[in-house]
């Protein structure tokens, strides 16, 4: 079975406040494509204005780092197929600090908080979970392989914060993705877990198409 775990991306919509919706146009419309093919024959090729941190998405280490992988060197082993496992957060704090017993160790952990319930209203972005640093730096030194989580963001949003599970997990190679949907409908774990974005060269982050293949 497999488990949508991303967010639809529609024109203008708002992921995260200030930055700008996705723009669509169009490149070459069915109609005109009629002038260029056989008769009965036509296609649509659209163009996309994109911020890359739009819907559900990828943050490697060059996004936080100038000497780190970007997009097109992150190897697809830390993207894809991935052993996963689901951490419930639902109804605590809002820094998540996570059970030490788990084990986290080359498996992608998804943060399971039930707030991508607000995706696209303004308290999205208002008290949102988040992960407490300490259980930010104890992933990294477990050797988690991703670390992903269904809020606005793995980090407390405050004005000019420091953003610290950024800086720790992307710092330890440690790919994070944010604004995932649907975690409820996974299981703890058993599971495989993906979010490749494009192989784009000079770019940090980028949407994905997140989802979990779960047996039977």
């Amino acid at each position: 079975m497999i488990i949508e775990l991303s967010h639809r991306v529609t024109e203008g919509m708002t992921t995260y406040p200030g930055i700008p919706g996705p723009v669509m146009g169009v490149h070459l419309s069915r109609e005109d494509s009629r002038d260029l093919y056989a008769p009965g024959t036509e296609f649509h090729i659209g163009v996309v204005t994109l911020a890359a941190n739009t819907g559900t998405y990828v943050d490697t280490p060059y996004h936080r780092y100038p000497d780190g992988a970007d997009l097109s060197r992150v190897p697809l082993e830390k993207l894809a197929d991935l052993p996963g496992l689901v951490v419930r957060a639902r109804g605590g704090g809002r820094a998540v600090v996570l059970d030490r017993s788990l084990d986290v160790r080359g498996r992608a952990v998804l943060i399971d908080t039930g707030w991508d319930r607000h995706f696209g209203t303004d308290a999205y972005a208002d008290g949102h979970p988040y992960l407490a640093p300490e259980s930010a730096a104890w992933l990294a030194e477990q050797g988690a392989a991703l670390v992903g989580i269904d809020s606005l963001n793995v980090d407390d949003t405050p004005p000019r914060g420091e953003r610290p599970a950024h800086t720790i997990l992307l710092g330890a190679g440690i790919p994070v993705v944010e604004h995932l949907t649907g975690l409820e409908a996974l299981p703890g774990d058993g599971f495989r877990f993906h979010a490749a974005p494009p192989m784009i060269a000079g770019m940090g982050s980028f949407t994905v198409r997140a989802y979990a293949v779960v047996p039977g």
